[in-house]
């Protein structure tokens, strides 16, 4: 049984023939597809690049959240005060500070100058307060705010800070453009060389070339869908490391929706690589049948990062194919969408999915086999 590279005798049967009573036999369209997706998927995880990009993305991303845990611990910890008879009992009552108790004003003065303490907080009876707040440099802000009278403060949004929003925005937004590009660069220089090489002439002659493109498309998304899920198995590993539970509960949710959505925003985009690549038969001219496929790829990202806040902006854009896959998870994250939104930008995506899935393997069938010249897109449709 010989592999997908050209048999030596044409009696042969290759990976995609069964050899029966009559000699051999086409596989199946689905088995065909699935032995294509493995060929695409071994193919790659087996080089050294893809390993060790891989591993040193999730590096990456383990260590930013256990950095962002540790520095913001070190921001978040209490501030060491020191009061002398009992001055600035305030403080007692309120998170944030440790208190130390210092004998006499003089011995306070010390622990200030020694920086060890932030502030000391006296007894003065001129004061109008009564208390008399001593620093090193600077006003201490957190002790003035704790011994001030602040009438109560009612947040109306009390979901994510604006920042926390953007960032897990971004990250998104970043992560769609990042694995469809790659991954589509792939697909896209993976069928260039078979066309150039001319083994795409003996795949055909074994396989339909619609099962040649959802092979492709199948392995290629498993490859992009598997990473992304790495990437976020690892961000919940370095939260629940880092004690950051709040913002694990916060993400688990649109951490699966994301998955969930790029798997069909990442098959809807390696179509239109996939038949895009198949309309030029040269490296060189890979760039102008990328171009317009790459822009909807980039699309999502500076989507949320220029428009994030705009609640109708998002809503619109959830629902347009092209940017629903980071999106819709983002505007979930933000507690912006109903519960049934999820579902009906998946549906719209699904179907878009569909129908780019069938356009692009007519394209796809039309121009395979098609060598010298880029072949015309109303040629490819067409089947001329």
């Amino acid at each position: 049984m010989s592999t997908l590279t050209t048999p030596t005798r044409s009696d042969r049967p290759t990976r995609f023939q069964t050899t029966g009573a009559e000699g051999p036999e086409r596989l199946s369209a689905p088995a065909a597809s699935l032995l294509v997706a493995e060929r695409e998927i071994t193919t790659q995880v087996r080089t050294k690049s893809f390993i060790v990009s891989l591993i040193v993305t999730l590096g990456l991303v383990l260590a930013g959240i256990v950095a962002s845990g540790f520095f913001g611990d070190r921001i978040g910890s209490d501030t060491p005060v020191a009061v002398v008879d009992g001055a600035g009992a305030e403080l007692d009552n309120v998170d944030g500070f440790e208190v130390t108790a210092a004998a006499d004003v003089s011995q306070a003065q010390d622990l200030v100058r020694a920086e060890e303490v932030d502030a000391a907080i006296v007894p003065d009876e001129t004061s109008p307060v009564g208390v008399r707040v001593i620093a090193l440099t600077d006003p201490p802000t957190e002790v003035l705010g704790a011994l001030s009278v602040q009438p109560e403060v009612e947040l109306l949004d009390t979901t994510t800070s604006r920042g926390l929003q953007m960032l897990v925005a971004g990250i998104f937004g970043f992560l769609f453009m990042l694995f469809a590009m790659g991954s589509g660069a792939m697909i896209v220089q993976n069928t260039v060389q078979e066309k150039q090489s001319r083994i795409v002439e003996i795949l055909l002659s074994a396989v339909p070339a619609r099962a040649l493109l959802a092979g492709k498309v199948i392995g290629n998304s498993v490859l992009a869908v598997g990473q992304t899920a790495a990437i976020g198995a690892v961000a919940v590993l370095g939260l629940l490391l880092t004690g950051q539970s709040d913002l694990l509960d916060l993400l688990t949710g649109p951490i699966a929706w994301f998955v969930i959505f790029f798997l069909f925003g990442f098959v809807l985009v390696a179509a239109m690589f996939a038949a895009g690549a198949s309309l030029v038969s040269r490296q060189e001219d890979t760039g102008a049948v990328m171009m317009p496929t790459m822009m909807l790829v980039m699309a999502p990202y500076f989507v949320v990062i220029i428009l994030g806040q705009n609640n109708l902006a998002m809503a619109i854009a959830s629902y347009i194919p092209f940017s629903a896959p980071v999106a819709m998870p983002v505007r979930l994250f933000m507690g912006d969408a109903l519960w049934w939104e999820p579902l009906l930008s998946l549906g719209v995506l699904a179907l878009a999915a569909g129908i780019v899935i069938a356009l692009a393997a007519r394209i796809y069938s039309g121009s395979l086999l098609r060598t010298g010249a880029r072949v015309s897109l109303r040629s490819a449709l067409k089947g001329d």
